[in-house]
């Protein structure tokens, strides 16, 4: 039997165990805006994620009361629609980043980090504050007018 025109991933799972699987990790992805997971997981996660922020674009009862359909998670859903989608309002695709974190000790399966492109979380900004002002153009100004001086 050949692989052509067969798309998704089993992930060893029957399907009534598979669909509870992405329900749950896209219901992580969409309220901490990020999860870690197996590569595999991830890749998959990651398709379903983009159809969903497509679906919840128009923002109007019928795209919720299919998100709620498929998610089963009403501040999930009241998320996507409400804040996701304005941040995503301008991209077409590609919500999410891929970060290889590195391999599981058990079975050697390798990890990442799955997030939002355009996350939001106070600690993300005050780190972008934190490492565009330690530049230090102070002591750059002293070294120069040192050997101006000199």
């Amino acid at each position: 039997m050949s692989r052509h025109r067969l798309n998704g991933r089993k992930l060893g799972r029957n399907t009534n165990q598979r669909k509870a699987l992405f329900k749950g990790l896209l219901n992580s992805l969409i309220i901490q805006e990020e999860l870690k997971t197996t590569q595999t997981k991830a890749k998959a996660v990651q398709r379903l994620f983009d159809q969903l922020v497509t679906k919840a674009k128009p923002s109007t009862v019928h795209a919720r009361r299919l998100l709620h359909a498929f998610l089963g998670n009403k501040s999930s859903v009241n998320k996507l629609v409400d804040d996701l989608t304005k941040r995503f309002g301008h991209r077409q695709s590609g919500f999410t980043r891929v970060t290889k974190l590195g391999l599981r000790r058990g079975d050697n399966a390798q990890i990442v980090k799955l997030e939002l492109v355009d996350k939001s979380s106070p600690d993300l900004k005050q780190t972008q504050k934190s490492t565009n002002s330690p530049k230090k153009p102070t002591k750059k100004t002293s070294k120069t007018s040192t050997k101006s001086s000199k």
